[in-house]
């Protein structure tokens, strides 16, 4: 077994990442932080309370091992976070990013007086400073202390639920345990924060006693006019230690660009015509953002992915190794191709021409034709299920990130066709969609726009598959369920939760048959519903008489093996007709 760890040791190596290290580090300090407000919020029950809770507090957390762990964390993840600052280029972030930067920063600022009034005087003279003697200081002594612990408090715990925020979002068990994390978020601070204040309130009350301050307040506990001097003068020091480290990452931002300017410029070409000059030095993926040239990248250039994969036109042999992130996330997805790179790892120095293996998505799925006109209506509409083969399967040999971004082109690919042809994609469920015609139109108009829209799809993914077919071991294929028939459209739902829909039996029926192309070994079923209003031959598709669950007497339907040859049918329909 020892042998087993040892040899996947340098596979954990170059699938870890600075950003994971901070995130390690991040939740320790985060443990630290609920222990701690977990045990300011016994001040609620009574300072006892409190003092009973911060013995077994730093009982655990000065255990040697845990210390070590605990104090390297903190200088891990400070510093860590000072390189991020320096390393990006790119600054085009979402609101939360830099909130969670600035909050980050400042922590080490603001804590710095604390701790070293704390620990180092411990440390260096023995004070015996706990809750008691602090809460005096805030509540009685100076309230300026007490606004400082406050802010501090609220920007750590903010700046820590950013994080835990950006690392469990694309979890499975999010989605369900997002309402009790967001309850744990406003709990905790909110119990911490009125067990200080109540605490607070009973160190004023007991202070103004006059035995309480001889024996809670003596040189053992909080030392001398002189210890203090000389801790202000640490806290200080640090401080203006600090905020000089953070000038001098500032500087050497500016020095890196001027120096990148004078070292000359480089040109990056798209291969669809597209140029820009970049100072090198630039990730691919960041001279994309500067330049609002559109890129895909799911996981936001965290190298998490590989949506943002470029193949290089010509000679590759002058690029820069592949760091040992980037040649992971190539080894894990099957790339062994020196031209393919990640886009938001290669910082190339020289001209390079090369085409993006993803495109962006840029179809938004919630276009709509048209809106219905009243709520509650009843109308004949057609509704078509389409659902994707084996995404199964496709997301067990992928990263989540791949796997949801293919699914996302294949939705958009039939989400494309079937508003081409004057469909409203309707609801997204996993990798499959409904999508509903006549909205604005007679049956027999949304019955031909239907049919039309089912070989479009089968045009669309088609070039989706040539598009991906470095990637792919298998081309994509689908199911799609064909029926019309009168129905119920309406909105849908509860408060924020609600979407416009239609129900009826015939939705219910095309999933039906959607469901029964995977035993018909066919790529579309349409009902003879559909075929006989959309006026097509009675001969012009197969014919198959099949049980639909939940309906008694058998169906008739029409089954496409090819969705393709449907648009030559369609159209002499439409000549026969005219």
């Amino acid at each position: 077994m020892a042998a087993t760890a040892l040899s996947r040791l340098p596979e954990l190596v170059r699938s870890t990442s600075a950003r994971q290290v901070r995130l390690v580090c991040g939740v320790i300090l985060f443990a630290y932080v609920v222990s701690h407000f977990l045990n300011h919020a016994l001040g609620n029950i009574s300072v006892d309370a409190m003092q009973i809770g911060v013995y077994y507090h730093t009982s655990f957390w000065q255990f040697l091992p845990v210390a070590i762990v605990f104090y390297g964390a903190a200088l891990t993840h400070m510093g860590l976070g000072i390189y991020a600052l320096y390393q990006r280029r790119q600054f085009r972030w979402r609101t939360i990013e830099p909130l969670q930067l600035v909050l980050g920063l400042s922590i080490p600022a603001l804590v710095m007086a604390h701790v070293i009034g704390v620990r180092l005087g411990h440390t260096l003279y023995g004070h015996e400073k706990l809750y008691p003697q602090e809460l005096y200081l805030f509540f009685v002594v100076s309230s300026g202390r007490l606004w400082g612990m406050t802010i501090l408090l609220i920007i750590a715990w903010v700046h820590g639920c950013i994080g835990i925020f950006f690392w469990l979002r694309l979890k499975p068990f999010f989605i369900r345990a997002a309402p009790y994390l967001l309850a744990a978020a406003v709990l905790i601070p909110t119990l911490a924060l009125l067990g200080i204040y109540q605490g607070g309130r009973s160190v004023a009350a007991e202070s103004e006693d006059g035995e309480w301050r001889p024996h809670n307040f003596t040189q053992r506990q909080v030392g001398t006019v002189a210890e203090a001097d000389t801790l202000d003068r640490i806290t200080g020091g640090l401080t203006m230690g600090y905020i000089g480290l953070l000038g001098l990452v500032l500087l050497g931002r500016g020095v890196r660009g001027w120096r990148e300017r004078r070292g000359g410029m480089i040109a990056l070409s798209y291969g669809n015509g597209k140029t820009v000059r970049v100072p090198k030095g630039l990730s691919v993926l960041e001279a994309s953002l500067r330049h609002n040239v559109p890129h895909a990248s799911v996981c936001g250039g965290r190298a998490r992915c590989s949506t943002c994969r470029i193949r290089i036109i010509g000679d590759h042999g002058t690029l820069p190794e592949p760091s040992q992130r980037e040649a992971f996330v190539l080894a894990r997805v099957g790339t062994a191709d020196p031209s393919i790179r990640l886009a938001c790892q290669l910082r190339p120095n020289t001209d390079l021409s090369f085409f993006q293996l993803f495109m962006p998505h840029m179809l938004s799925a919630n276009s709509q034709a048209s809106s219905p006109a009243r709520i509650g209506q009843e109308r004949y509409l057609v509704s078509l299920f389409v659902d994707m083969r084996g995404s199964t399967q496709l997301a067990e040999k992928r990263l989540p990130f791949d796997t949801v971004f293919i699914v996302n082109r294949f939705l958009g690919a039939v989400s494309q066709a079937v508003i081409e042809n004057g469909g409203q994609p309707n609801q997204f469920v996993g990798d499959g969609m409904l999508a509903l015609f006549g909205l604005t139109s007679d049956p027999q108009t949304a019955c031909r726009q239907a049919l039309k829209a089912v070989a479009a799809i089968a045009t669309h993914v088609d070039e989706l598959n040539e598009l991906l077919s470095h990637d792919l071991r298998q081309p994509i294929r689908f199911g799609i369920g064909v029926h019309g028939g009168e129905v119920i459209i309406g909105d849908i739902g509860y408060r924020d939760h609600i979407v416009f829909t239609a129900l009826g039996d015939a939705v219910n029926v095309a999933a039906r048959l959607q469901d029964m192309t995977k035993t018909l070994a066919c790529e579309a079923i349409v009902s003879e519903e559909v075929r006989r209003t959309a006026g097509l031959h009675d001969d012009a598709l197969p014919q198959q008489e099949v049980t639909i669950r939940g309906r008694d007497e058998p169906m008739v339907v029409r089954v496409i093996t090819d969705t393709r040859t449907l648009s030559a049918l369609i159209a002499g329909g439409e000549r026969v007709a005219a």
